[in-house]
């Protein structure tokens, strides 16, 4: 056994029951659906996380960001990155996104490069924008990707290492800039900031032919050159014994299917509450620590990494922890506490510098298991990939319209560092999301006990044969065999078989004489 075999055994990487031939192609899988996945996220947040780092470092002096200016323009950003988010992911479940993703990765690129050489308050304001707009795809996109190639017991680890990503990116930002401002200020005539987004842009634009090589698309759409034809077979088939279901398409039904039950309501509150709750961890961290005196610009960069550094390794115990308890809600409970208490230390606000510096960074790791969300809703949007996909996206949109609006309102720039407002508003949030944390769980048991399970719609996109009763409809070798097997829903076997059997659809008595319909699933 070699050492990487062990390593991966004793962190429970692959599930145990899992075959040798099913390990390959999961790490096959890893390497390239997370390569290009991270990367991209990875760059645009380098590039989002920049503006703040320029902030501190001259930019507010330079640009004349007076008053709540620097408030606006990082709101402009999530006016452009809001726009196109949901038919961005729409679109990309029937594009190739092996060219759709880096194409985008591209242009923001060359907008972050842009803002390295603007004048005026004015144009910051329209290049955050299109940096904005032209990111759209990113996350929710690659998002989509990761949430679409892994069973339910693969989901929370893959989805911690992809969520990493967002405060490795910030982190890298912050000493990104500590060493342009020490060592590229005033090089070429250019300030530190300035070269700050001319190196994010230098290292955006490449990563995008990763992009172009690597991704693999989604499963049943994969044209991965490393992908065999028995690979991909089994990509399918492996999702399909966990509930995930195949493309169903983009139609008049996809609002219905996205919109039709509680799911995407629901989720969308509680998700919503988690990743707004813990916002004192980044910009109003980063604004105590510049009042500070004692603290010179690099100091500031590199202490407000902190709080990432926190949630990297919060990521990261909480999605392992989620798939071993095989729920997302666990660890969600235990951040939400963390976030109440921290919340309400920040709202008290007299307290010693020590204990400033435990909440902001207790809400750094409570951003960890906040995250757990998203694999949360692709599991329970798993039988439907557009449905899923729109989903992703319909929950990121509520985050950027709170990111869009809660700041200016709650957090505007002019009441730094105390944000009375902003911590009142914190801890009323926090409260809430505690109350509603329990409502889906609740909802996913009561449908469990009522026998509804939406994973198992989607049972007949993917197996070839259907034995009802020792019948193998497969062997009617007719049309009327295949009709038979897709008109059986998963909620009562038994009573569909008694339908058809009573139409003549089925002509056996012996179909009425269990309750259960057996299903046996070959490749395609």
């Amino acid at each position: 056994m070699g050492v990487l075999q062990r390593i991966t055994e004793i962190i429970d990487w692959y599930p145990k029951e899992m075959s040798n031939e099913e390990r390959k192609l999961v790490n096959k899988i890893d390497w390239l659906v997370l390569s290009f996945s991270c990367l991209s996220y990875f760059t645009k947040n380098l590039d989002v996380s920049a503006l703040t780092n320029a902030y501190v470092a001259g930019m507010d002096v330079d640009l004349d960001l007076y008053g709540d200016r620097f408030s606006y323009a990082n709101s402009m950003y999530y006016v452009g990155y809001c726009l196109f988010q949901i038919p961005s992911n729409i679109v990309l479940t029937r594009l190739r996104a092996e060219w759709y993703l880096p194409a985008a990765e591209v242009l923001w690129g060359i907008f972050t490069l842009g803002t390295a050489f603007i004048k005026n308050y004015k144009q910051l304001m329209v290049l955050r924008f299109f940096v904005g707009f032209s990111s759209t795809a990113c996350w929710v996109g690659n998002a989509h990707i990761v949430n679409s190639w892994y069973t339910s017991q693969e989901l929370g680890k893959r989805n911690a290492i992809y969520s990493c990503v967002w405060p490795l990116g910030s982190m890298f930002a912050g000493y990104l800039q500590s060493a342009a401002y020490n060592n590229l200020n005033n090089t070429g005539g250019l300030a530190g900031w300035r070269w700050l987004f001319i190196i994010c842009a230098i290292i955006t634009i490449p990563i995008s032919l990763i992009g172009v090589i690597f991704c693999p698309n989604v499963p049943d759409r994969t044209h991965s050159r490393f992908l065999n034809e028995r690979e991909r077979e089994l990509c399918v088939s492996r999702l399909a014994k966990d509930g995930f279901g195949k493309s169903r398409g983009v139609d008049r039904t996809l609002v219905k299917r996205i919109f039709g039950n509680w799911r995407i309501y629901v989720l969308f509150v509680v998700g919503n509450l988690f990743w707004m709750t813990p916002y004192p961890s980044g910009i109003p961290y980063t604004l105590w620590l510049d009042s500070n005196p004692k603290y010179g610009v690099s100091m500031v960069n590199n202490l407000s990494t902190i709080t990432y550094a926190a949630q990297i390794v919060s990521n990261m115990v909480s999605g392992w922890y989620s798939d071993y308890r095989r729920n997302r809600w666990e660890p969600m409970l235990y951040g939400g506490i963390l976030i109440l208490v921290c919340n309400v230390l920040l709202l008290v606000w007299k307290i010693p510098n020590g204990a400033k510096f435990f909440a902001f960074i207790g809400l750094g790791v409570a951003n960890g298991p906040t995250n757990l969300c998203v694999p949360w809703i692709a599991e329970v949007f798993s039988h439907d990939v557009e449905a899923r996909s729109a989903a992703i996206a319909i929950l990121n949109v509520g985050w950027v319209v709170i990111n869009l609006v809660v700041p200016l309102v709650a957090w505007p720039t002019s009441a730094a560092p105390e944000f009375k407002g902003g911590y009142i508003w914190s801890v009323i949030m926090s409260v809430i999301q505690m109350i509603l944390l329990p409502v889906p769980v609740y909802l996913l048991r009561r449908e469990k006990k009522m026998g509804i399970d939406y994973h198992k719609k989607s049972w007949a996109d993917v197996e070839d044969v259907v034995v009802l009763e020792g019948i193998d409809l497969s062997d009617q070798g007719s049309e009327s065999g295949n009709q038979i097997a897709t008109a059986i829903t998963p909620l009562s076997y038994k009573e569909d078989a008694e339908k058809m059997s009573a139409s003549g659809e089925i002509d056996s008595a012996d179909t009425m004489k269990k309750d259960q319909v057996e299903v046996s699933v070959k490749g395609e």
